[in-house]
């Protein structure tokens, strides 16, 4: 996962987003879903600040482009009572004068937005870039606990996989043994002999051999045969 040999983690994470331009992070379904795998509740407040500096944004953007209809329409509008009122009209002077007011009121807020956009970028840039290092290093330290937990689960599987091993080879050899054991007794006392002790363990009906268990035994007396 890396050694950052004491630095903190938001200093390196910051100093590497330098220069870069970062997509803005609730804007993006994927973040929330990395969020759902990590889960950690003190980007809330950021989250917030960010989504209303965007919404912000997008206000701005969009009352921009309707103050803009509107000085279109009021210019339109004074150009037309031009002839008007250079025939005498009050109607259309006081008409002119009305609309260069509300001119002045759109440009005025116009004004105010664009003042306001100049700031509103760099806001939003070093907001989604704050988030974002809280993002990074909430991931960093849940894979690097994930990792721990790992290793840990590694060693215990290692550790069982040789207990396992050892144990089917401890069932296995008893296995044969009891066999070998039952195999002499009815060899040597005959199987009525056996019957009457009632025996209570029969490696035969517990553990049925394989064909090739079978097949090396008979392999195993013939040798013994010649």
């Amino acid at each position: 996962m890396g050694n950052y040999s004491g630095r903190d983690k938001k200093d390196i994470f910051e100093e590497s987003l330098k220069g870069k331009e970062v997509p803005a992070l609730t804007l993006d379904n994927k973040w929330y879903h990395l969020l759902g795998k990590v889960g950690f509740e003190d980007i809330k407040p950021l989250e917030k600040q960010l989504n209303d500096l965007l919404k912000r944004q997008g206000k701005i953007n969009t009352e921009t482009r309707e103050i803009k209809k509107v000085k279109r329409r009021l210019m339109d509008e004074i150009v037309s009572l031009m002839d008007e009122q250079q025939g005498g009209s009050d109607e259309a002077s006081s008409k002119i004068e009305e609309n260069k007011r509300l001119l002045k009121d759109c440009n005025d807020k116009l004004d105010s937005y664009e003042d306001e956009m100049i700031d509103l970028p760099r806001m939003i840039d070093k907001v989604n870039k704050e988030l974002l290092c809280i993002t990074m290093e909430h991931c960093y330290e849940t894979m690097q606990d994930n990792t721990d937990d790992i290793d840990e689960l590694e060693d215990w599987i290692r550790n069982v996989r040789i207990e396992l091993k050892k144990n089917l080879i401890r069932k296995q050899e008893k296995e044969a043994k009891n066999h070998e054991i039952y195999k002499y007794m009815h060899d040597i006392f005959g199987a009525d002999v056996v019957d009457l002790f009632d025996m209570r363990y029969n490696p035969e009906e517990k553990h049925p051999r394989t064909a090739e268990e079978v097949a090396a035994e008979k392999k195993d007396n013939d040798n013994y045969g010649q």
